[in-house]
This record gives C-alpha cells, structure tokens and sequence, in this order.
C-alpha cells in the first residue's frame, strides 16, 4: 500500500504600508494600504509568489479591500 502525503501551504507577508485617508467600516479606526506578497509553498520550499496591494484595518486587521497584480 502506498501513501502520499502533500504538504501545501501559503503564508501572506506585509512588504510595507502607508497611511490611507478613510476608516474601516467593522470597528471605524483608521485605514492603511500595504503592499502584500503571498508565497505558496509545497513540502515548505516556496514555489509560486503573488504581489498584491489591499487596504487593512490597523486596528481590527481586517482586509478592507484587495488589489491584485
């Protein structure tokens, strides 16, 4: 009998942020813009990465609203 296991993974990193006029409509603090990258990997060797940019609550973390590359 053969068994495969897979190990895949993503792990989203903040590259940097700035400040962004607007506030977050779950809690009302303020908004940032941050540059994201998002590395999928397999058997954790990084094989695939994705740039994006979002707006994040810096209060609650919550992604407000995402701009993908």
């Amino acid at each position: 009998m053969e068994f495969f296991c897979f190990l895949v993974d993503q792990k989203r990193e903040m590259q940097s942020q700035r400040p962004v006029a607007g506030l977050c409509s779950r809690c009302g603090a303020a908004a940032r813009v941050a540059d994201m990258k998002t590395a999928t990997r397999f058997c954790f060797v990084p094989f695939y990465f994705k740039y994006w940019k979002a707006i994040i609550c810096t209060f609650c973390g919550a992604t407000l609203k995402s701009y993908g590359n």
